[in-house]
């Protein structure tokens, strides 16, 4: 990986976990957090969407979408967990 692509993992991971945090209130975890829930939460996205047959085109507006909806569904199994 370039340090390029590193550093647009990064914004791509700070950007998709800080908006999942805000969707979901109460589930900022700062600014490293916020990029290690993005982070996970792409690559759960990439992972699932797939099988679900859902495509977000491609480019960083994607890649971020992707991203957010990976870390809601990763905020909310960390939300369940918590709970039990």
């Amino acid at each position: 990986m370039t340090a390029q692509g590193l550093i647009i993992l990064l914004i791509v991971g700070a950007v998709a976990g800080w908006l999942a945090g805000v969707i979901m209130k109460g589930f900022g975890f700062g600014l490293i957090g916020n990029i290690i829930v993005g982070i996970v939460g792409a690559a759960i996205a990439s992972w699932l969407f797939p099988y679900l047959g859902v495509s977000l085109g491609g480019g960083i507006v994607g890649a971020i979408i992707a991203a957010t909806i990976g870390a809601l569904i990763l905020l909310f199994i960390i939300g369940l967990v918590k709970r039990a």
